[in-house]
């Protein structure tokens, strides 16, 4: 594996973090994904992408593709297209870089290509020094 690109830019941020809401992925009326077990990935020079654990995507519905490509700061992605697509929808980087370790075993979604959809956690936590006057 060639070496991160934090080695040369080390104050690159690329940011995960764990969420409880309901995150959807659907095109058309095919649900490619659901869960609420995700990850909110903030990568300092794109747009935010949601990450989806592998046990909660639907495989079935999608054909690898033979195409990869490499983040200097996530590692080697490799893609999958919905079964009847021509471009690809999803992306795994199945051996992240250790700056970026909770990415693996998740999959990306191409936001512009399927709908993502972000709904409330469950249960939906209120902060308990909350109190109604």
């Amino acid at each position: 594996m060639e070496p991160s690109g934090y080695v040369d830019w080390p104050d690159y941020r690329v940011e995960v973090t764990r969420v409880r809401n309901l995150i959807r992925v659907t095109a058309g009326d095919r649900v490619f994904a659901e869960t609420s077990a995700g990850l909110l990935v903030a990568e300092q020079d794109h747009g935010i992408a949601f990450y989806i654990p592998q046990e909660d995507v639907r495989f079935d519905l999608l054909t690898p593709i033979d195409l990869t490509s490499r983040c200097p700061f996530k590692g080697t992605a490799r893609y999958w297209r919905a079964a009847d697509g021509d471009e690809p929808i999803v992306w795994e980087y199945a051996e992240p870089y250790a700056e970026v370790a909770l990415i693996r075993g998740h999959l990306g979604f191409y936001q512009d290509r399927v709908r993502v959809e972000v709904g409330v956690a469950t249960p939906a936590v209120s902060a308990p020094y909350a109190k109604k006057p």
